[in-house]
């Protein structure tokens, strides 16, 4: 087992060498060619980079009719402003494909159109598969899932797309991102506990930059700085999370956290 995942971990991680496009999405984007920098002019049209982003975003669905994707990018485009945009897309990625040769990183069949995932390096791809592996290895080689959450960790750069904050086709996506990384944070929180307090702390401090009203994060780090000799600061944490999460919502925090807060305080449940 432990074997079986070592080859996948090396598999994943080994695609951005043999890969000529790599693309960053959190905290930027950024499009990297052949070692090179995609410059703003490389796109042409902001509407080329829309698409762009628009494939990325819709990457782990079936492909999409050219139709589907200009009703939910633009309220005025036409087949002329799709054409043009895919044009540049495959000519700021391909600028030296030869003339009526398929593209490389687009799949087009008849009008549906997908990003080519096994050609192009992703970030967000990476930390799907590098969590994915994580979750599975979590309960039967630890050693692993930390290598992988850790490895994953290292791509977070901040939010999905910023650039695109405000666009509704962007939104599901950035928030399912959110979703993953946050639980990659408790998840290697809960690992290291024991035998790294310290980096349990610091990382579900980072998961409550993400989202302060994440309370598994509150009782990871209670628990944490107990581990770590440091009851007062395990007192304060849980009332940070009970004035959040009072101001937030208006509730108090669960039974779990005011269960673990009473074995702190030396209290009988």
């Amino acid at each position: 087992m432990s074997q079986r995942y070592n080859e996948r971990l090396k598999e994943i991680l080994i695609k951005q060498d043999r890969s000529n496009i790599h693309v960053y999405t959190l905290g930027r984007f950024e499009v990297i060619r052949s070692g090179e920098t995609l410059s703003s002019k490389s796109w042409g049209r902001d509407k080329t980079l829309q698409l762009f982003q628009f494939l990325i975003s819709h990457r782990s669905r079936h492909a999409m009719h050219k139709e589907q994707i200009m009703d939910r990018l633009w309220e005025d485009a036409n087949d002329r402003d799709f054409k043009v945009a895919m044009h540049g897309i495959n000519k700021a990625l391909e600028p030296d494909r030869p003339a009526r040769t398929d593209p490389t990183y687009i799949i087009r069949q008849g009008l549906t159109y997908q990003l080519n995932l096994n050609a192009v390096w992703l970030d967000v791809e990476i930390i799907d598969s590098l969590i994915i592996l994580a979750n599975e290895a979590y309960h039967t080689d630890q050693n692993i899932a930390i290598q992988a959450y850790r490895k994953a960790q290292e791509y977070d750069k901040g939010a999905y797309l910023p650039n695109r904050m405000y666009e509704d086709w962007s939104s599901e996506e950035r928030e399912r991102i959110q979703v993953l990384i946050l639980g990659a944070y408790i998840s290697l929180a809960e690992l290291t506990l024991d035998r790294l307090p310290m980096e349990s702390i610091r990382l579900t401090q980072k998961a409550l930059q993400i989202d302060p009203c994440w309370e598994d994060a509150y009782r990871i780090q209670m628990k944490a700085y107990i581990s770590n000799g440091n009851r007062p600061q395990a007192l304060k944490t849980y009332q940070t999370c009970q004035d959040i999460l009072d101001r937030e919502y208006g509730i108090d925090p669960l039974p779990a956290t005011q269960n673990l807060l009473k074995e702190i305080s030396g209290k009988k449940s």
